[in-house]
């Protein structure tokens, strides 16, 4: 075999690799990601929790509102009220297996 295909057959290895080493967890995906406004136990008691008015997410009646398609969409693709970004679509930073397991982890904040 070539050294130059050995070569790029090492690299490829080396980037697949770390990008699945470096994959970050829901919980850290929710942390970087969501808690700054949403709060991490998802009742929203954060500075631009209350400015934006959200929801608590560990209210039962929160949680029949939400549906998760409504969540995947919000997430994906953000929330825009009166042409002004309320929250920022996260379609370009996460898969749509993370986003789903984001949807997943906002129902676990149901008391």
């Amino acid at each position: 075999m070539k050294t130059t295909t050995k070569l790029a057959l090492a690299g490829f290895a080396l980037a697949f690799g770390t990008g699945a080493a470096t994959a970050a967890t829901t919980a850290e995906n929710w942390d970087n990601l969501c808690a700054s406004c949403h709060g991490t136990d998802g009742k929203a008691q954060t500075k631009m929790g209350k400015k934006l008015k959200l929801r608590d997410y560990t209210s039962a009646a929160v949680q029949a509102e939400l549906k998760d398609d409504a969540m995947l969409k919000a997430t994906t693709d953000g929330v825009t009220v009166e042409g002004k970004e309320k929250m920022k679509g996260y379609k370009a930073d996460l898969s749509a297996a993370e986003i789903k397991d984001l949807v997943a982890h906002i129902r676990k904040f149901k008391v």
